[in-house]
């Protein structure tokens, strides 16, 4: 069966990224899958993210544009994006541009090879410090909590939308994907790990150590761990 595939891209105040990322997805999706659509979050950017992202569409009809009215973070984004989603796979791609265009080709290409392909960071190095600490953190407990042994949680996953589509959302925080994957797995999907690299940003900075991030995330642990261990 030829594949298809649905990619989510999820941009608040990326007008210095947002083009290069679409360019690296549409390039990458050729040859690979038979039909696509890409479906950009314009999460209610203050610069020109949804000019640009409104000028990919208008040139590209597979590319279709979601203007948030309010900032509502990349869990809503991408649940909102597997709601929409109406291809056979479906992956988010930040619209930072971060992930190298290698890395994007290895998560595609292992698609049909399990229910879920997890891509792990290899590189952390690029990273501030503060940020590979709590991001190893976090891993450690998701492990702890749900007695799982992946490498990381919070890639651009892959997965079948058939299966997606099923699993329930209930946060909208930075651990969306940890939630995901902890339910998925422990219900007995099929998973498959692959390294990935990551770049400097080339314009912005991230917003996942906001203190409100922080909160959700934390959040977001307690629920699990009451799923997991208590009941």
């Amino acid at each position: 069966m030829d594949k298809t595939i649905s990619i989510i891209i999820p941009a608040f105040n990326e007008e210095g990224n947002l083009q290069a990322t679409v360019e690296t997805v549409v390039r990458i999706i050729s040859g690979r899958f038979s039909d696509y659509e890409i479906l950009i979050f314009n999460d209610f950017s203050t610069d020109k993210t949804g000019i640009i992202a409104d000028e990919l569409a208008s040139k590209n009809p597979k590319i279709k544009v979601i203007h948030n009215e309010t900032n509502m973070g990349f869990g809503y984004n991408y649940t909102k994006g597997v709601e929409l989603a109406s291809m056979q796979y479906a992956m988010m791609v930040p619209g930072d541009n971060e992930i190298t265009e290698s890395s994007i080709e290895v998560i595609m290409d292992a698609a049909g090879q399990a229910d879920i392909i997890i891509p792990y960071t290899v590189n952390m190095e690029v990273r501030p410090l503060s940020r590979r600490v709590l991001s190893r953190a976090f891993t450690k407990l998701m492990n702890l909590i749900t007695g799982l042994n992946l490498r990381y949680y919070n890639g651009p996953c892959l997965h079948r939308s058939e299966i997606i589509k099923k699993v329930p959302m209930t946060t909208w925080g930075y651990a969306y994907m940890a939630a995901i994957l902890a339910r998925l797995i422990r219900s007995g999907r099929t998973y498959k790990e692959v390294g990935m690299h990551i770049k400097e940003r080339a314009y912005g900075g991230s917003s996942a150590l906001k203190l409100k991030n922080v909160f959700r995330v934390s959040k977001t642990l307690w629920e699990l761990f009451l799923e997991f261990r208590v009941k």
